[in-house]
């Protein structure tokens, strides 16, 4: 018997937010994020995803935001 893997997309980025832009999101002023990944990809993703690596200062680091094999997003985690 086999069995079916999903495979697991991820993209690094390094994220530099300032409390009061990412306050944009909250006021509906802002729904996507665009960033350039490690590997030098332009990647776009929902404000939304980030609401849980926010800090008092906004958000800082370096994040692993991981994608399921439909490109449905599966996590976020922060690695630096």
């Amino acid at each position: 018997m086999l069995a079916i893997i999903p495979i697991m997309k991820e993209i690094i980025v390094s994220l530099h937010i300032s409390r009061e832009d990412y306050l944009s999101f909250y006021q509906g002023q802002v729904q996507t994020v665009v960033a350039t990944a490690t590997d030098g990809r332009t990647v776009r993703f929902p404000a939304l995803i980030l609401k849980h690596v926010v800090g008092h200062e906004g958000i800082h680091g370096t994040f692993r935001i991981r994608f399921d094999s439909s490109n449905k997003f599966d996590g976020i985690e922060r690695i630096k």
